[in-house]
């Protein structure tokens, strides 16, 4: 012990060691040698048997140090000893504690899986303790649940036999002679005990009347039960009628005084009889708007002005919008108190708006639509069915925003805007009838207007004979672009009136396209009379110039008035030509403004529809088909004019010398002879117009027959000359003249004939 102590206080002295003080040990110059790998590390060498050799430096080095380098190492080996007995003591001091503390763990354990099994079987014990006393309180408490019912029903039976006795009582008080209501108890005079009262007497009133029903009238006992019920049932209905009155009475005085707490007092208490349907009809009908005359008339005097004077639609409209308004304000007031006073204010508000539509509105509406009849119209000068159409629309509209006004406010379940389309179903049924009459009506008081300022105009001109061809093209009514625009104007009016009134875009479609059907019957009709007015005007033109057709062995006299005759027949030729070539333009103007409407306002609302467009363009096609034929027969009639007046000018203008050599010697003319002059300036003058109203095909269809047939006639025309080689130049002079006018009509075929001519 005295040497442990020892080496432990020798442990405790601080010991200072250096990594350089393990480098002579035996194992770090193993781990050198190793290192080394054979090789002289530091002065020495590894021998092949594992022996070193050292140098003769490293032998002095190991001679210079064979002093002890760690005389510490003594002490430090006794000090390692002692630790590991040490260690080794603690380590068997530890097992056995450890030994110990298993033994009494195990024994612990086992002590405690006991103590659990013992626990688990008390508590499966206190489960099924629990299960038998839940099991106990539930069928107590269904008992009890039971005795409470039975107890109830007992209660309820017992209340109900207490009512019953109580209503029999009563029931044998009204069960006295008819009409006897002076021995009633005092509960059905006490004005503060009413609402009891009441609901007492609709008790009994039902019960004598579910009696009555069940009664068997072969039963003498059940006739004479019945007989008694009968008079208990009519006294009870007189009872409740006085009630009812007055109730009534004390909810109009309590209305005139604002005093919504007991007008609510009477309409719950009203509510009882017949639902408080006779409450809810009497507040609406005591409403001023409904029984007082001034604001009816009042009314009349906003929308139409004064008696005698015609109102305007703008002014219906402003005059409607005002007062709808009013009575939307006037209904929003209503519902504020309706909703404090009324215990069902849904089925007042509807009683109330639906008495507004059927009352006043209508009132006004009988006033402000006359329907007018379709035999009769009435004149233009008055509005025409244009004015009653218009009318429509506007109170329509008008009407339709009162109906959503309304529904804003409030209605109940009323359909409102169903009523309010039952309100115009008169004038709905025939409006289409009606927009088509009015249609025709103003078109047919726009020819009017047009003939009547036609023969204004003729009349100022003054009385001119037909000799002077300028009467003869402007004593027709030309066609009109402006007319035409105005016919689509009516018609986009009407089509707006049929989407309003239409709302399945089936009913629309067909709405639409008879409406439609009206402009182009209406389009077509004006611009083929146009062009017929036109080639009247033509045919007048070749009847002159039949007329003054110049003869042969005539004096000189009366050859010169036959030829200024025939020279007003040629420029009443000409003027009509243009007169037509203008119609043509304005035609097709026409034409273009109808389709360019059909595109834009017509076609998608057919579109919906099956077949409604394809059916609308064939009628369209159809319709124009007329102002097509009139146009070709008077192109041709133009052709003619045309070859008639050149016909003239060559017999007139062309001598038999112009294509001769002449006789002085002179040298020969290379002008174009004055017939060609003439000829070309008056072509130049009319094809002008022809350039002007025609366009594409049918321009080049017209130039190419005119200028064929200007050909065959200078063919015709130059067989009856006879040439020799000097005239030979001139007539070939002209012909280029008659080839470069030809040119410009833009024709190839006839360009060559001419060119033919020139070789």
């Amino acid at each position: 012990m005295k040497e442990r102590s020892k080496s432990s206080s020798a442990s405790n002295l601080p010991l200072i060691l250096d990594i350089d003080d393990f480098k002579l040990l035996p194992s770090f110059q193993e781990e050198e040698a190793d290192t080394a790998d054979g090789h002289s590390i530091g002065g020495t060498d590894v021998l092949p048997n594992g022996h070193i050799r050292v140098s003769s430096d490293a032998t002095k080095f190991a001679q210079g140090l064979s002093a002890p380098l760690f005389p510490e190492v003594d002490a430090l080996l006794s000090l390692f000893k002692d630790s590991c007995r040490e260690l080794v003591d603690l380590r068997k001091q530890i097992d056995g504690k450890l030994y110990n503390l298993k033994k009494e763990v195990s024994t612990q354990d086992a002590k405690h899986r006991k103590t659990l099994t013992e626990l688990e079987k008390g508590v499966d014990g206190l489960f099924d303790s629990f299960a038998r006393l839940d099991s106990r309180i539930s069928s107590v408490g269904q008992t009890a649940a039971k005795i409470g019912d039975h107890l109830q029903s007992a209660d309820a039976q017992r209340e109900t036999a207490s009512q019953t006795i109580e209503l029999i009582k009563y029931l044998m008080e009204f069960n006295s002679s008819p009409g006897d209501l002076m021995e009633l108890s005092p509960l059905f005079s006490d004005d503060s005990r009413v609402a009891e009262a009441a609901s007492i007497a609709q008790k009994l009133r039902s019960f004598a009347e579910e009696d009555i029903a069940r009664a068997v009238p072969s039963v003498v006992g059940s006739v004479t039960a019945s007989r008694g019920l009968e008079v208990a049932v009519a006294n009870l209905q007189e009872y409740c009628n006085e009630l009812e009155n007055r109730l009534l009475a004390r909810f109009d005085a309590a209305s005139q005084r604002r005093e919504l707490s007991t007008m609510s007092e009477c309409a719950k208490i009203l509510s009882q009889f017949n639902r408080g349907t006779s409450a809810m009809q009497h507040y609406v009908a005591t409403r001023p708007m409904f029984i007082d005359v001034e604001v009816m008339n009042s009314d009349t005097r906003l929308v139409l002005g004064n008696q005698g004077s015609q109102a305007s639609p703008s002014n219906v409209a402003r005059g409607l919008s005002s007062l709808y308004k009013e009575i939307t304000d006037t209904i929003r007031k209503e519902a504020a108190t309706i909703m404090a006073v009324f215990p069902s204010p849904n089925d007042v508000m509807s009683i109330l708006v639906q008495r507004v539509l059927e009352q006043r509105v209508t009132t006004l509406l009988d006033k402000l639509l006359s329907k007018p009849s379709l035999v009769n119209p009435p004149p233009i000068e008055e509005g025409g069915l244009l004015l009653y159409l218009r009318m429509l629309a506007v109170a329509y509209e008008k009407t339709q925003e009162l109906a959503r006004d309304l529904r804003a406010v409030g209605c109940g379940d009323l359909d409102v805007e169903g009523l309010t389309e039952s309100l115009f179903s008169v004038h709905k049924d025939e409006y289409p009838e009606h927009e088509q009459a009015s249609l025709r009506q103003l078109y047919q008081a726009k020819l009017e207007e047009l003939r009547a300022e036609s023969q204004k105009v003729s009349e100022s001109s003054g009385t001119i004979g037909r000799s002077k061809g300028a009467s003869v093209a402007s004593s027709h009514q030309p066609i009109s672009v402006a007319v035409v625009t105005e016919f689509v104007r009516w018609n986009e009016e009407a089509i707006s009136r049929c989407t309003l009134f239409s709302s399945q875009p089936a009913t629309l479609a067909a709405n639409v396209k008879a409406v439609f059907t009206c402009l182009l019957d209406q389009v077509s009709q004006y611009i083929t009379d146009g062009l017929e007015r036109a080639r009247d005007n033509l045919t007048e033109a070749a009847a002159l110039r039949e007329r003054f057709v110049l003869g042969t062995n005539l004096s000189r006299r009366v050859a010169a008035a036959a030829a200024s005759a025939a020279e007003a027949a040629a420029a009443a030729g000409e003027s009509s030509f243009r007169s037509f070539m203008v119609a043509v333009q304005r035609c097709g103007s026409s034409v273009a403004i109808v389709q360019q409407y059909f595109a834009n306002s017509i076609s998608r609302l057919l579109l919906p529809v099956d077949g409604a467009h394809a059916a609308s363009c064939e009628e369209m096609a159809t319709a124009m088909s007329s102002a097509e034929g009139a146009a070709y027969k008077g192109l041709q009639q133009c052709i003619e004019t045309v070859m008639a007046e050149v016909e003239r000018l060559l017999s007139a203008e062309q001598k038999a010398t112009d294509y001769c050599s002449p006789d002085d010697g002179m040298a020969p003319d290379h002008r174009p002879t004055n017939a060609c002059t003439r000829v070309v300036a008056y072509l130049s003058r009319v094809l002008e117009a022809a350039f002007t109203a025609l366009e594409g095909l049918n321009k080049q269809a017209f130039l190419t027959e005119l200028g064929n047939r200007l050909h065959k006639g200078l063919l015709i025309h130059w067989q009856k000359f006879t040439f020799n080689p000097s005239g030979g130049l001139r007539l070939k002079r002209d012909i280029t003249e008659y080839g470069e006018f030809v040119r410009s009509f833009n024709a190839p075929s006839v360009d060559e004939k001419f060119e033919l001519l020139g070789m």
